[in-house]
């Protein structure tokens, strides 16, 4: 039981500072989840590491399958991580990031929804369900085109369409892979980039850092073998980045911009279970030492009792 005393106004107040419980929620410990412990680690915290493939939920009361005051989700897997974090904030139990902001991120649909009410530029986009209709969004946009899938990561299955026989041979092999996502047609105009886009994070409200991933191919992705380099973050795309993070919900986001000729900074992408291992060094910010205060500072919202001695945030 936690110890009181009496305040100078009568009431009673924490005497003894109590520690956070904190839980990771993970699919394998990579380097970012390593860097995350260490960052807890130095703060006199050792989060509790879940195996999202361990866990039993029980649907229909509830219950808390993890006693913690804040669990962070780092699941490889998207359903997995969207899944648990609906059920423990079910369960009462708050998540970083929230089930609104993971299941928006995880679905570029979603995401150019949230973005488009937002009023947040982002390339221009047509959504189809038919090979028709998707033929015809192309013809219109004008060649060539981006064919994303509506959930996917590190740059997989996009395809970059330069005519309309490319065009027919790429929506033949999606008609026939299956999965229902495969049947919705998310296709974007090409953006003309300088051979380079900008990654920016954000935590919280503010934007910490950004890079140049730069590549001769036209995907730049770092797991793609593009090369990193620090971005100064301007006041544009601090404020870009800050309306994004806020139109997708909020919390710790990476944000993927491009540089457009003619209407300046898009916003391409939102990642809400971001990688940083290539950015920390680029950069000199010590990413997860911003992004473990944010978690604290979520638990501490969350259990008023938690003063946090020693923890700055």
């Amino acid at each position: 039981m936690m110890q009181t005393t009496n305040g100078s106004n009568g009431a009673y107040r924490p005497l003894v500072s109590a520690q956070p419980r904190v839980a990771m929620l993970v699919s394998r410990i990579r380097v970012e989840e390593k860097l995350l412990m260490a960052a807890f680690s130095a703060r006199g915290i050792e989060p509790q590491v879940i195996n999202d493939g361990d866990l039993i939920f029980s649907v229909e009361n509830g219950g808390r399958p993890v006693e913690a005051d804040v669990v962070f989700e780092r699941s490889v897997s998207t359903s997995r991580g969207l899944y648990a974090v609906r059920l423990l904030e079910m369960a009462g139990i708050p998540v970083v990031n929230s089930y609104h902001t993971a299941s928006t991120c995880a679905d570029k649909l979603l995401t150019g929804a949230a973005l488009n009410e937002a009023r947040v530029l982002q390339p221009r986009t047509r959504v189809t369900f038919t090979t028709e209709s998707a033929l015809d969004a192309m013809e219109e946009l004008g060649y060539p085109v981006v064919l994303k899938p509506v959930v996917g990561s590190w740059g997989r299955l996009l395809a970059r369409i330069n005519d309309r026989d490319a065009a027919e041979a790429v929506l033949e092999h999606k008609a026939t892979l299956g999965s229902y996502q495969h049947s919705i047609n998310y296709i974007q105009e090409y953006i003309a980039k300088p051979g380079r886009d900008i990654r920016a994070f954000v935590v919280g409200d503010e934007t910490i850092c950004a890079i140049y991933r730069q590549s001769q191919h036209w995907i730049t992705n770092t797991a793609r073998g593009g090369a990193a380099s620090n971005c100064p973050v301007t006041p544009e795309i601090d404020d870009l980045c800050r309306r994004t993070a806020q139109a997708v919900g909020g919390g710790v986001v990476a944000i993927d911009l491009l540089e457009d000729p003619n209407r300046g900074l898009l916003v391409n992408e939102v990642n809400h279970t971001m990688e940083f291992r290539n950015s920390i060094d680029t950069t000199g910010v010590d990413i997860p030492a911003r992004v473990v205060d944010y978690v604290l500072a979520q638990a501490r919202v969350s259990q008023p009792h938690l003063e946090l001695a020693g923890i700055a945030i």
